[in-house]
């Protein structure tokens, strides 16, 4: 028996053979999704840097991953629901940008990796294992930021030989207050030289801790290695100038803002290595084998500008040493 289909049936049928393959590649995957946790909204450089990395491995934001975002708003309490919403998004991969946020994330998951930076000493804080087989879920960069009060100080001294009463300034809500403390001690001791603590978590209290310093007559200051003082640079600057106080920062960035003094790792480098892991952990890297990178590359910056207006003469032998000199 003959079957005759009209016109109409045939386009109609060839219509939907050829749609249907149409609509399966309309019809695209979802994109891998990045959370990204941390403490307050990043510099725009942090932010550049991170995509950089991202970059790198071959990912960029729109094309073949999408990134939610969540910011404490420089309210650690915070952090733990946020951490706990990257969560029930069910996105890709966490990284956690600082100590506090690393350690809000790995709470609340144990199977999303996460990849952090952080200025502590991930071991001791209990982020992983061992820094070459972190283990778990976790993998990061460790700055050792909080082991160089030693180097910040000798420079204070170099520049101030003839100070007597230094001081340190940290944040109390740090994990590793107590280590940052022990260090600037030791090294304080090293030299011979007393050693002040005051602390700060609030811009009130900073404000509080300089008219501390200011009665006790204060020769020279570390301004301990934490993103509060980061986000509060104009503040600690203004300060510094107004009580005429030398001061050793951990951040460049504080240093280009008119602070006196830096020594420390490239935050900008470090977010570009963050995200280099994410992109690798994204490929199918696990976070238990990578291992926890540390920076090679530590930057002493001087502001000479801001040592005219302290009335400072900086000594040849320190300017040499500087990577970079702002005029």
């Amino acid at each position: 028996m003959t079957v005759t289909i009209g016109r109409r049936e045939l386009l109609v049928a060839l219509g939907g053979a050829v749609a249907w393959p149409l609509m399966a590649r309309a019809q695209k995957p979802p994109l891998p999704v990045i959370g990204v946790l941390g403490f307050s909204w990043p510099e725009a450089s942090v932010a550049a840097a991170f995509h950089k990395g991202l970059n790198e491995t071959g990912y960029s934001e729109g094309r073949n991953v999408a990134i939610e975002f969540r910011w404490a708003q420089n309210d650690t309490a915070r952090l733990v629901d946020l951490a706990a919403d990257l969560v029930r998004q069910r996105v890709s991969v966490i990284a956690a940008l600082g100590g506090t946020s690393a350690l809000a994330a790995k709470a609340a998951t144990e199977t999303i990796p996460i990849v952090f930076n952080t200025a502590g000493d991930p071991v001791q804080m209990g982020l992983v294992a061992s820094l070459n087989r972190p283990g778990g879920n976790v993998t990061g960069i460790a700055d050792l930021h909080m082991q160089l009060a030693a180097k910040r100080l000798g420079f204070l001294y170099e520049l101030l030989p003839r100070a007597t009463r230094l001081a340190v300034l940290v944040n109390p809500n740090s994990r590793v207050v107590q280590t940052e403390i022990a260090e600037a001690q030791a090294a304080a001791a090293a030299i011979g030289r007393e050693l002040d603590v005051v602390s700060a978590s609030t811009s009130r209290e900073i404000d509080i801790a300089f008219a501390s310093l200011m009665q006790k007559r204060t020769d020279g200051l570390l301004v301990g290695p934490h993103s509060f003082f980061l986000n509060r640079r104009a503040q600690l600057v203004t300060l510094t100038a107004r009580h005429a106080l030398p001061t050793m920062f951990g951040f460049r960035e504080i240093a280009e803002a008119g602070g006196l003094m830096s020594y420390g790792a490239s935050l900008s480098d470090e977010d570009r290595q963050v995200g280099m892991y994410v992109g690798r952990v994204l490929k199918g890297e696990k976070p238990a084998d990578l291992p926890i990178m540390q920076p090679t590359k530590f930057e002493f910056v001087i502001n000479l500008q801001t040592a005219r207006v302290l009335g400072i003469d900086v000594p040849p032998t320190l300017l040499s040493l500087a990577d970079e000199v702002i005029e």
